[in-house]
C-alpha cells in the first residue's frame, strides 16, 4: 500500500477539518511557521477574516509550497467540497464562467487555508447579486522608493475626499507597502459605474496632493502613490482583511481605526501578533456592513471631469476597448505602423496595414514622384529593459549589476525611473525590470543590451514562425 501523507484532524464548530502535511514549512526565513500554524492563525481571527469574505465568491490563491515559492490562482472550485462550503457561478469579461468557492464559516476558512491559501481574495459582490458590487476598493500602491509616511498622508487625503462625498472609508494595511481603504456601498451600481466613481476619487486626491499621489495607469508616467482605480473593474480582487502576505516576517493585512493611521507601522502586524490584537481590540471594521453609502456624489464628480475633457482612463489589458477610453498603449510604445516596421517587426504582425501599404503595381505610374519616407516617431520615454526572470531576486540582482556597469547613469535615476513589472501568464509569473533614462543626459545613456538575466518564459511562443 502507498504511504499515506501525515494529517491532523481539527474540530471546528462541530465539523472535522482534515489538515494534510500539517508540519510542512510555510515560512522559513525571519519567521518559522508551518501549515498548521497558518490554519490556527486564521481560526484565531475567524470572525474578522470571515467578515471580508462571507457570502462572496473567492479566488483561491494557493501557495502550495509555502510563502517562499510562487503561488497560482484557481478560480474554479475543487470538485470535493465539504458540505459546509458552497459555490457561486461568476461570468468574466472573456464570456467564460466559473463555479467559485464561497466561504461562510470557520471550518471553510480552515479548509481553504489547508489548500495553501495564505491570502484571501474575495470579489466585491455578494452571491445574491453578482452584478452589483457592495464595496468600492481604494488600493494605494506606492512606487519604487516611495516612503511609508507618504502612503499614510495619501490615505488621510482619501478619507477627506470620501467624507466630502458622503462616504465612510475603512482603512487597513495591505500587508506589504501599501494601504487599502474599503468603502461599503449600496449594491445598486454596476462594476463600470463603481470603477468610474473610483477613478473620479483617484483624480480628486491627485488634485489635492499632486506631488504625492497619481491616478496615471502607465508605470512610466507615475510618481508617488498610485490610486489603482482598476481594482474596481469586474474580475479584479484584492486581499481582504487579516490575509497573510508572503513576506519573510509573515505580515498580515491589518484593519485599522483612522486614528491609528498617522502612527501605524505595517511590520507590527504579523501572524504572531495579530491574534493578541484581535482578542484585545476586536475588529476595527466590525461596523462596516452597517454603514453603506451611495455613489451619487462621486459620479457627479466624474461627470464634471468628463465635461472638462478628462475622459476615461485605460482599463486592464484583458478587457475589450471601452467607449471613451484613450489609446491603450504606454506612451513610450505609441509608435506608428511605419515606425514599427522600420524597427524590424514583420509584416505578418500588421497584416492589414502591410497589405494596404503595398503599392498597386498594375496602376503604378513610374514617372510619378515618390513620396518622402515618413519620419520615425521618437519614443516619449527612453526605456531599456535591464533584466527579466521568474525569480524576482535574480531580476533585482541584474539591476544591481547594471548599476555597477553604468554608475553615471545609475546616479541620475530617481526611484520612479525604475519600473518593476510583475508579468502574469496562464501558468507562470515572471518579473521584468526596466529603466527610464529620461533623467540621464543623452551622452550618458547606456544602450539597450541583452537583459541580465534574460529568462523570459514567453519567448518560446514569441519566436515561433507565424502561420502561413
Amino acid at each position: 500500500m502507498p504511504k499515506q501523507d501525515p494529517f491532523e484532524l481539527l474540530e471546528v464548530e462541530g465539523h472535522q477539518v482534515r489538515i494534510t502535511n500539517p508540519d510542512k514549512p510555510y515560512f522559513t526565513r525571519e519567521t518559522k511557521l508551518s501549515k498548521i500554524d497558518i490554519v490556527r492563525y486564521y481560526l484565531s481571527v475567524a470572525p474578522g477574516a470571515l467578515q471580508g469574505i462571507q457570502d462572496r465568491p473567492i479566488v483561491l490563491k494557493r501557495f502550495v509550497n509555502g510563502a517562499e515559492q510562487e503561488p497560482f490562482y484557481q478560480k474554479r472550485a475543487p470538485s470535493d467540497l465539504p458540505a459546509y462550503l458552497r459555490t457561486a457561478t461568476l461570468s468574466f469579461p472573456s464570456g467564460r464562467t466559473a463555479e467559485e468557492v464561497v466561504v461562510d464559516t470557520a471550518p471553510g476558512l480552515a479548509w481553504i487555508a489547508n489548500l495553501g491559501c495564505l491570502e484571501l481574495h474575495p470579489h466585491p459582490v455578494r452571491t445574491g447579486d453578482l452584478d452589483h458590487p457592495d464595496e468600492l476598493r481604494v488600493d494605494l500602491d506606492p512606487g519604487p522608493g516611495v516612503e511609508w509616511p507618504d502612503v499614510k498622508a495619501v490615505a488621510l487625503e482619501v478619507e477627506a475626499v470620501l467624507k466630502e462625498n458622503n462616504l465612510i472609508g475603512w482603512p487597513k494595511t495591505s500587508g506589504s507597502r501599501g494601504i487599502h481603504i474599503n468603502v461599503r456601498i449600496h449594491p445598486q451600481w454596476t462594476f463600470t459605474e463603481v470603477r468610474r466613481a473610483a477613478l473620479a476619487l483617484a483624480r480628486a486626491v491627485e488634485r489635492r496632493v499632486p506631488t504625492l499621489a497619481t491616478s496615471k495607469w502607465w508605470k512610466e508616467e507615475r510618481h508617488g502613490v498610485f490610486l489603482d482605480y482598476n481594482q474596481n473593474a469586474k474580475d479584479r480582487t484584492t486581499c481582504s482583511a487579516y490575509s497573510v502576505r508572503p513576506l519573510p516576517d509573515a505580515r498580515v493585512s491589518a484593519p485599522l481605526f483612522w486614528h491609528e493611521v498617522p502612527q501605524v507601522e505595517p511590520a507590527d502586524f504579523t501572524v504572531l501578533t495579530m491574534p493578541t490584537r484581535f482578542a484585545t481590540l476586536g475588529n476595527p471594521h466590525a461596523e462596516m456592513d452597517a454603514n453603506p453609502g451611495g455613489l451619487e456624489a462621486l459620479l457627479e464628480l466624474a461627470a464634471r471631469d468628463e465635461s472638462e475633457g478628462l475622459g476615461d482612463a485605460p482599463w486592464p489589458p484583458h478587457f475589450s476597448k471601452q467607449e471613451g477610453e484613450s489609446k491603450r498603449v504606454a506612451p513610450s510604445k505609441a509608435k506608428s505602423f511605419s515606425s514599427q516596421i522600420n524597427e524590424g517587426f514583420g509584416a505578418y504582425r500588421f497584416k492589414k496595414q502591410s497589405k494596404a501599404a503595398e503599392p498597386d503595381q498594375s496602376s503604378a505610374d513610374p514617372s510619378a514622384e515618390a513620396k518622402p519616407a515618413r519620419k520615425a516617431r521618437t519614443s516619449r520615454h527612453p526605456l531599456i529593459t535591464i533584466s527579466q526572470s521568474p525569480d524576482k531576486a535574480a531580476a533585482e540582482a541584474g539591476l544591481e549589476r547594471w548599476k555597477l556597469l553604468y554608475p553615471i547613469a545609475a546616479a541620475a535615476l530617481t526611484p520612479e525611473d525604475i519600473l518593476v513589472d510583475r508579468m502574469r501568464g496562464a501558468s507562470y509569473v515572471w518579473y521584468r525590470i526596466r529603466v527610464n533614462l529620461k533623467n540621464v543626459p543623452e551622452p550618458d545613456r547606456p544602450p539597450q543590451q541583452t537583459p541580465d538575466p534574460d529568462d523570459d518564459p514567453t519567448r518560446a511562443w514569441k519566436d515561433q514562425e507565424p502561420p502561413k
